[in-house]
């Protein structure tokens, strides 16, 4: 088995960035989900119910991120410092630091209501969903845990679903992994979960498989909104966890680690 793709998503819910290798972290690979978009009440805008934050295209860089999107100026914004203010992320209240006025405005005219953009500076402040970690695990802006993994053959078998349905099949984007893994048969990766995976000299343990929202019925290169995969995986991947699609991992490490394409990955 092999790792055939890397992503992060620098800013949460907005477009990846593909690569061909990144450094991991205790909390996920560098750079992943430390930037958030707030509203006025200080909670967490998702693509959910804003698409339109899919059109932001976030260029990491040394000393901040350069955001661009289709229509609009690129805009540099250096890692804020400063007061910290809290910010909620689905239940739970995080202290970030603001990026300021500017890159508010900016973003606000690009997803098409009032935000605010703030950085998280130090991502030891969230710990991982309680019962599926350890004391000290610790995770970014993600959803609930560091790491996110697709088995493309698993992927495969949900297009043919598609196909048999009538309907197209979709890209291995819909679910914005930050690792997917070919050379395991299908759904795998069920049976991966409380175990551990080695991806290059990087150990993870595999607490849960991920459970899919509606964010996988949008189309990440046009902001498209359907009603695939999401209805396939309900009459094929229910269970009481959810409609699942893909595990979480959550990295292992004694000092800096490495993956990239290509690593050699093996069930522990």
């Amino acid at each position: 088995m092999r790792l055939t793709y890397l992503a992060t998503y620098p800013v949460k819910s907005c477009y990846r960035v593909e690569a061909d290798a990144a450094q991991v972290e205790p909390w996920g690979l560098a750079g992943d989900r430390r930037w958030l978009v707030v509203d006025g009440d200080a909670k967490l805008i998702t693509q959910r119910d804003t698409p339109a934050l899919g059109r932001i295209r976030p260029e990491p860089r040394d000393g901040g991120l350069l955001l661009r999107a289709p229509g609009a100026p690129d805009l540099w914004v250096p890692f804020p410092s400063g007061a910290t203010t809290d910010v909620k992320h689905f239940f739970l209240w995080i202290a970030a630091t603001p990026a300021g006025p500017v890159a508010d405005r900016w973003v606000s005219d690009v997803i098409g209501r009032p935000a605010t953009l703030v950085y998280l500076d130090d991502p030891t402040r969230r710990p991982v969903e309680p019962g599926f970690s350890e004391p000290g695990d610790r995770v970014s802006f993600a959803d609930g845990f560091p790491l996110l993994l697709v088995n493309s053959a698993s992927l495969d078998a949900v297009n043919d679903w598609l196909v048999e349905a009538g309907d197209e099949p979709v890209e291995m984007t819909r679910f914005r992994p930050n690792v997917v893994v070919a050379g395991a048969p299908a759904w795998a990766e069920d049976g991966w979960i409380g175990g551990r995976l080695v991806i290059g000299d990087v150990s993870f343990r595999v607490p849960k498989a991920c459970s899919r929202c509606v964010l996988t019925t949008i189309d990440p290169e046009t902001g498209e909104k359907g009603r695939q995969p999401l209805r396939v995986l309900g009459q094929h991947r229910r269970f009481p966890d959810g409609l699942l699609f893909g595990v979480n991992l959550i990295p292992d490490l004694e000092g800096p680690g490495k993956i990239a394409v290509g690593d050699e990955v093996i069930v522990a």
